[in-house]
């Protein structure tokens, strides 16, 4: 009995960290990625961020639905996360936007 109740509460724990993972993790790197593409995009920087912020929802939709479709927590995290504080990190040696 204590047995299933165990692999019970790590099965739920894996799940939470799935969800976050997913949830607040495919935010901060959709924000980060298209915030970069927005910058970098050699276009207006008004159109440039338009099309950026079209084109997050699709990112975060993708980054939600294969966060769930892998079956490996860990690759998961390390890409959905790496990615986050990649983007971001990048962001922050280009600088402000002048």
């Amino acid at each position: 009995m204590k047995g299933k109740m165990a692999g019970s509460s790590i099965a739920n724990g894996r799940m939470a960290a799935r969800a976050f993972t997913a949830i607040v993790g495919g935010y901060a790197a959709a924000a980060g990625f298209v915030s970069l593409l927005a910058r970098v995009a050699p276009i207006d920087r008004a159109e440039a961020t338009i099309w950026a912020m079209t084109l997050s929802f699709l990112v975060y939709a993708g980054l939600l639905l294969w966060a769930f479709h892998e079956t490996r927590l860990a690759r998961v995290a390390v890409a959905i996360w790496g990615l986050a504080f990649g983007t971001v990190g990048i962001l922050w040696l280009l600088g402000p936007a002048l």
